[in-house]
């Protein structure tokens, strides 16, 4: 009887070994999830409820008929914006968050995309579209060396730094200067935006 009663304890503590093996061997390590390609999921409701949409690449228009107000991050890190193409206030997220209010502060989000490891990209990628004729070219998000460019290096952001600025990188791609520019503001940041270069009269 106390043989039977030893061989019951030595099977359940084997299987409860074996089992805890099993799981430790399965679990992934905190770092592999920021290893593997980004996915996430977002959700119209808090709670991580209500309709859903998969994200595994960039999204420069979500096109979405309600708020995202909730997240699951299976893997990578995911920046928010309130605009499309990235523009506008933008955060980033990297864990399931199923309340995006206390992040978004009010934001609805209209795109979304992967975002870089350890934190905020000191400057945000430019998306590099433009349109080219012969006497002009406009830029939405100028960038140098695909990083997007600072309305002024140093100093406030005023509209005559802007407009300095515009010129010298027109004239760095080639144009004789730029004919009008804007300034977009990017998690506290301000940068240029559709700039129009122009080949003279400007």
């Amino acid at each position: 009887m106390k043989s039977a009663c030893r061989l019951s304890i030595l099977v359940a503590v084997a299987a409860t070994t074996a089992a805890g093996f099993l799981a430790t061997s399965n679990a992934q390590p905190p770092d592999d999830k920021m290893n593997r390609p980004p996915e996430a999921t977002i959700y119209r409701d808090a709670g991580f409820r209500g309709p859903a949409v998969f994200i595994g690449e960039a999204k420069p228009n979500l096109g979405l008929a309600w708020p995202v107000n909730s997240i699951r991050v299976a893997s990578g890190r995911w920046e928010l914006c309130e605009r499309t193409r990235y523009r506008g206030n933008c955060r980033t997220v990297d864990r399931d968050t199923p309340m995006l209010n206390n992040i978004l502060r009010g934001l609805t989000i209209q795109s979304i995309r992967p975002a870089g490891g350890g934190g905020w990209t000191p400057h945000p990628p430019a998306n590099g579209q433009s349109a080219r004729g012969s006497f002009a070219e406009f830029h939405t998000q100028p960038g140098t060396n695909g990083q997007r460019v600072l309305a002024c290096s140093s100093g406030s952001s005023t509209a005559n730094c802007a407009a300095r600025t515009a010129d010298s990188w027109c004239r760095s791609i080639g144009w004789n200067g730029s004919a009008r520019e804007h300034m977009e503001t990017v998690s506290g940041r301000v940068y240029l935006a559709d700039v129009l270069c122009v080949r003279s009269g400007y």
